[in-house]
């Protein structure tokens, strides 16, 4: 049976630039193959590893404005310089595949336009252990300009302040412990009362009919 819209669990994993969120989403979608991943449109070149389709829809400028003007996306905003948006038909594509939930990797702007869509949403923000780990991290890519590392630690440590946006908290110091404390919040939110109410009422009809 597929999920209606209301009970699906609609996940955004947000972070500054470096706190590892890729890394993270990456192992929850392994897991959880129930989950849809939310691919972005994004007006970025794509990086040497990145795949058009699967990491990111890498589109041009006029084409992202057209989209906006269209009212297709149901989230966007420029970070870094590069337009980010997420189409309205992600949720309604999960659903009628039969996922049971969205993942969306979004920043605070987009996390605070897609709440007003859904407020339903549960929003997860993964902070670095230290500014000077992020930074690290952010060099450790070796995929960006000197320029464009700082620009990215900059807007990184502003991101910082927006973690309120958010319902969870992981701080991603190990690696698999931060994985853990993420893929707690998902069977968590599974099993909140209102998601599994249906099941419950449908036994309840179920135990009355039996009665009589």
């Amino acid at each position: 049976m597929k999920p209606s819209a209301s009970d699906m669990l609609l996940l955004i994993i947000s972070s500054p630039s470096g706190a590892g969120k890729t890394t993270l989403c990456k192992r929850l979608l392994v897991e959880f193959g129930d989950l849809r991943f939310s691919v972005s449109h994004t007006t970025r070149a794509p990086r040497m590893t990145e795949v058009d389709g699967r990491d990111y829809h890498f589109v041009s400028r006029d084409e992202f404005h057209r989209m906006v003007a269209a009212g297709e996306l149901a989230e966007w905003a420029e970070y870094a310089g590069n337009l980010y948006g997420t189409s309205l038909s992600e949720i309604e594509r999960a659903r009628t595949e039969g996922r049971r939930g969205v993942l969306f990797d979004v920043e605070y702007q987009g996390a605070r336009q897609l709440r007003a869509v859904r407020p339903d949403v549960i929003g997860v923000f993964i902070l670095p252990p230290s500014l000077a780990e992020l930074e690290r991290r952010l060099r450790a890519r070796a995929t960006d300009s000197d320029e464009a590392i700082r620009r990215r630690f900059e807007v990184a440590k502003r991101e910082l302040g927006h973690y309120g946006l958010f319902d969870y908290v992981i701080v991603n110091d190990d690696v698999d412990t931060a994985y853990g404390e993420l893929r707690a919040v998902v069977m968590a939110e599974r099993a909140v009362r209102w998601r599994r109410a249906a099941l419950a009422e449908r036994l309840l009809a179920e135990g009355a009919l039996d009665k009589r």
